[in-house]
């Protein structure tokens, strides 16, 4: 491994700890661990699945006997929202799709609607207090996204949940695999397939 192979890796391991007990996205413990470590601005960042690959080693050696519960918890969370706003097609991604959530983890779902303003009406009609702000969806473009916090009695505190608002015509381009192959959503059938995958926690 050279020099710059092994300072790439060593960032990824910083941004790791960083996702897992700060709960930071990949991109902020990225800059944050840069930071931390006093290195040059033009240092190149680690790709997210190198990210990714360090977090899963972070997991399996300092929270295993933790996480696998604290992933299902939220998983059922993710469930129940989706069955809520089925008709707008959620999907879920992120952390809680991938398998690396923990109860520092927020819940990621992105909706597929034929009106903009559908999702929207229907927190109001629910009573959901929200607030409403743009952020990077797919293909790095801004979109509309909807954030509240949601009751998770099995964590026994409350949980970040964020509906990124996509148009209906966004949807088959949103199931292409990744890079490496892999989904990189799902909806709440696949989301189910997985959970019953994995051992009981």
């Amino acid at each position: 491994m050279t020099p710059m192979e092994t300072l790439t890796q060593e960032l990824a391991a910083h941004a790791a700890r960083l996702v897992v007990e700060e709960g930071l996205d990949y991109g902020g413990a990225k800059r944050r661990a840069h930071k931390l470590m006093g290195l040059p601005a033009r240092t190149a960042l680690p790709d997210n699945e190198l990210v990714e690959a360090e977090v899963r080693a972070y997991l399996a050696l300092f929270h295993a006997d933790t996480q696998p519960a604290e992933l299902a918890a939220l998983r059922r969370l993710a469930l129940r929202w989706m069955e809520r706003l089925a008709e707008f097609r959620p999907h879920v991604t992120g952390a809680v799709w991938n398998g690396t959530a923990t109860r520092r983890s927020d819940v990621w779902l992105q909706l597929f609607c034929d009106d903009p303003k559908s999702a929207e009406i229907s927190l109001i009609d629910h009573q959901v207090r929200y607030q409403a702000r743009s952020i990077n969806g797919l293909h790095g473009v801004p979109v509309d996204t909807l954030s509240f916090s949601s009751p998770c009695p099995e964590l026994g505190e409350p949980i970040g949940v964020h509906l990124m608002i996509h148009d209906h015509d966004e949807l088959r381009g949103a199931l292409k695999p990744g890079r490496l192959g892999q989904p990189l959503r799902g909806d709440r059938q696949a989301l189910v397939q997985r959970m019953q995958m994995e051992p009981t926690p």
